[in-house]
């Protein structure tokens, strides 16, 4: 039960934009992760943030918020998928330029997406990942035998 149902049904529909401070931290810690992983120094930490933003850019994607880039949403899943498999192989992460141009193209359309959609949206996605997650519907990068 909510202490103040109408407060809870007002935040619900304040942009994220207006939470200028969080959408500030939040670009911030996403590209650093990004940056950190095009110059070749990017741990479990940073892939971790970066799948994170690609969850949240997908999920968005699908719940309609630039329904014109589901190639972006893809490929840049594509290119995490790939560059998380080498790094666990290899103990490195390090992209191919396809996939740093594919990355760079879903972090922007995830920040387009952040000054478009309300914090309620946000809640919605984070349920679709976490529903996906609990039923195992998600992509794991390294298959299981």
């Amino acid at each position: 039960m909510y202490v103040d149902p109408v407060a809870y049904v007002i935040e619900g529909l304040t942009p994220v934009s207006r939470h200028g401070q969080y959408l500030i931290d939040l670009k911030i810690k996403n590209h650093d992760a990004l940056a950190t992983l095009t110059r070749g120094a990017a741990g479990q930490d940073q892939i971790e943030t970066l799948i994170s933003c690609a969850n949240i850019c997908e999920a968005l994607y699908r719940m309609g918020f630039g329904v014109e880039y589901g190639d972006v949403v893809k490929h840049g899943q594509d290119a995490l998928h790939a560059v998380g498999k080498r790094g666990i192989e290899t103990g490195k992460f390090i992209l191919k330029a396809q996939e740093m141009q594919a990355l760079n193209s879903m972090m922007e359309l995830h920040d387009a997406q952040m000054e478009v959609i309300t914090i309620k949206d946000m809640e919605k996605a984070v349920l679709i990942i976490k529903r996906e997650y609990e039923q195992k519907k998600m992509r794991p990068i390294v298959e299981k035998s």
